[in-house]
């Protein structure tokens, strides 16, 4: 199983630096990867391609950029840009987003969401493989072709937790990449459909990027409150409160990987044998927690 760590959001006038700081502190640790959330500050695809060209070596992924706001040949010109930028290194990881930022923020119609993913997909991959498309669909079109540089393969993850955006991940794209979604349903949701649906359309295993809180600390019952506290608002989120359901937990913090050094190492553990192919560190708690955590990390990624 490959380790990445997520990227905490940097803003203010020094944000590129301090994302270059993290990402330079990542690959020095020896994570295999950086994954960077596109929500309302910098933008993941143009951070990464700006301060991760600066960083050799370590891959670089989006948490995901929204599909909505982008038309899908925007999105793969961009990609296909950041991926000249970055050598090879970047992988692409795409999420429809949520109904209350797609309708109420931007104003988008979210009817029928797998239907607008199928969609984009039809476009957005044979721009990043073969630099041409040619489709019409209920809702979108695109009859183009792209001159930008393809000479590297650019991965494409989805955000996807139902069961027809995980065909879709399995099926047609490389895999999926995975928040507030605990041990249990990973194991028996999560992998067994996207696996089958890569299966039968001859597709190759998908990867499983399993995001997740961690803290190693001597609290764990308060790391979990403060995590579930800090992270309220996935815990009210349609999709990702349907993941909590199914893994029975109540809020955030309740799948957060949380003990001491040992309790924390056997959960990381347990995340390689149910099929997580990429466990991505979201270190949480205060100063000393987290050096606790980065130093377990550390002690792993360097056996």
């Amino acid at each position: 199983m490959r380790m990445g760590l997520s990227l905490t959001e940097a803003s203010g006038p020094d944000a590129l630096d301090r994302l270059r700081e993290q990402i330079a502190g990542a690959a020095a640790d020896g994570f295999d990867s950086a994954w960077m959330a596109n929500i309302f500050g910098l933008d993941a695809l143009t951070a990464l391609a700006v301060a991760g060209r600066e960083v050799p070596g370590i891959e670089l992924g989006t948490a995901v950029v929204p599909t909505y706001p982008r038309h899908a040949a925007t999105l793969a010109q961009q990609a296909l840009t950041v991926q000249a930028a970055l050598d090879g290194r970047l992988a692409l990881g795409i999420g429809l987003s949520h109904q209350m930022v797609i309708e109420n923020m931007f104003g988008y119609s979210f009817d029928k969401p797998a239907r607008h993913m199928r969609e984009y997909l039809e476009i957005l991959l044979p721009l990043l493989r073969e630099g041409r498309a040619s489709f019409t669909g209920e809702t979108m079109k695109a009859e183009l072709a792209m001159s930008g540089p393809r000479e590297h393969e650019t991965p494409v993850l989805l955000a996807a937790l139902a069961p027809r955006m995980l065909h879709l991940a399995g099926a047609v794209a490389d895999g999926t990449i995975l928040w507030m979604t605990g041990p249990d349903t990973i194991e028996s949701h999560i992998v067994p459909k996207l696996t089958a649906a890569a299966s039968d359309a001859g597709r190759p295993a998908p990867r499983v990027v399993c995001t997740l809180p961690i803290c190693v600390t001597d609290d764990p019952d308060g790391a979990r409150e403060r995590t579930s506290a800090t992270l309220t608002i996935y815990g009210q989120l349609p999709s990702y409160r349907a993941m909590l359901d199914m893994e029975g937990a109540a809020g955030p913090g309740d799948v957060a990987l949380v003990g001491d050094e040992e309790q924390v190492a056997r959960q990381i553990d347990h995340l390689a044998e149910i099929g997580v192919t990429d466990f991505v560190a979201a270190c949480v708690g205060d100063r000393d927690e987290i050096a606790r955590t980065r130093e377990l990390l550390r002690s792993r990624l360097a056996n």
